[in-house]
């Protein structure tokens, strides 16, 4: 089947359901969502972003949208947003984008704020979230679900260890429940891109004080989403977009891991 019958069929079902909807990749998959017929849900913290960039999908993609303006590091939001999101409507797909980070030693108490949000929003709010899509599609005849993993997901990450690890577990979760919801017409695609030219280091004061962010090449939202689109339209389990980031997913295959944590810490801690 052609991704466009693909898109054809799932735009029967109407909605996708986007998380991290306010910039950066989110902001970029919703986008993916409606040029291919889909309704977008879009979810974030910042309510004025979301209602702009709804407005914008409206007008140039004739498509119906809903902003839910929810913090995911609230215990309580992941469930309320998918009661909400699936209220009156099918949901065909779930972007499981929304994330954060810390670049900071482990060690030092004052990230741990920072790193609780991270813990809730990559770990918890994508499982339940995910958990949810999961079964709801199994009973309405199928769907896709797409996590915005990370390269990080392949490598330890010295100076964003819970990072790195929160993104180790979305990785594998997706390849496990892909295995399960298979037979249901539910597929699972993690999309594992690089660093990429968004807000990411500079919500957490680390923009540019890296060599990551310094001197490595970094691809727009737009490109990385497109990747992810694609791909999940074409039932993959894993998206690696840029020759760069699969260098990187591959290198624990052939290095010690010892080795690969060494570098990977000279990469990300802060030098400026």
């Amino acid at each position: 089947m052609s991704d466009t019958s693909l898109a054809q069929d799932y735009r029967k079902a109407d909605w996708a359901l986007v998380t991290g909807a306010s910039d950066g990749i989110g902001r970029a998959l919703a986008t993916e969502a409606a040029k291919a017929g889909f309704n977008v849900i879009l979810t974030g913290r910042r309510s004025d972003r979301l209602e702009a960039h709804a407005e914008s999908l409206r007008r140039a993609y004739f498509v119906a949208t809903i902003c839910l303006t929810a913090d995911l590091s609230d215990p309580d939001a992941a469930e309320q947003v998918w009661a909400e999101a699936v209220t009156g409507r099918r949901v065909a797909v779930l972007v499981n984008n929304a994330g954060l980070g810390h670049n900071g030693a482990f060690a030092a108490p004052d990230g741990w704020p920072r790193e609780t949000e991270t813990i809730m929003v990559n770990i918890v709010a994508a499982t339940i979230l995910m958990k949810k899509a999961a079964g709801y599609m199994a009973e309405h005849g199928g769907g896709r679900i797409l996590n915005v993993a990370s390269t990080a997901g392949f490598l330890p990450g010295p100076h964003m260890a819970v990072y790195h690890a929160s993104k180790a577990y979305l990785l594998s979760l997706g390849e496990a429940v892909a295995v399960e919801s298979a037979p249901a017409a539910v597929l699972v695609t993690s999309l594992c891109p690089g660093a990429t030219e968004t807000g990411f280091f500079a919500a957490d004061g680390a923009e540019r004080s890296t060599l990551v962010t310094r001197w490595l090449p970094m691809p727009t939202p737009d490109t990385v989403a497109a990747a992810g689109w694609a791909g999940m339209m074409k039932g993959r389990r894993i998206v690696v977009p840029g020759v760069m980031n699969k260098v990187l997913a591959f290198l624990p295959r052939v290095l010690p891991r010892r080795v690969v944590a060494q570098a990977v810490g000279v990469f990300l801690r802060r030098r400026w």
